[in-house]
């Protein structure tokens, strides 16, 4: 079975208690950091030394893939 590689890595973005946290849905990276900024520079980080060295094609994705970010908030006021 021929399985057509991702372009793109997706990653969700959190605020927990201050911080920031990020997953990725593909590969099996997880970050955070203390303002968006810096979430995203750690979330590169995490990806490119999760990926340093091995054959992305593995993991489902083209070599260099992108990353596409969604930012998950809350609605202040809003009942959970």
């Amino acid at each position: 079975m021929n399985k057509s590689l991702q372009r793109n890595i997706h990653a969700v973005i959190e605020a927990h208690d201050g911080y920031f946290v990020a997953s990725c849905l593909e590969v099996a990276v997880v970050t955070d950091g203390s303002t968006l900024d810096e979430t995203v520079a750690n979330l590169r980080e995490a990806i490119e030394l999760c990926l340093e060295g091995e054959d992305s094609a593995e993991f489902g994705l083209v070599p260099n893939p992108g990353v596409i970010l969604t930012y998950e908030m809350g609605l202040v006021g809003a009942e959970t």
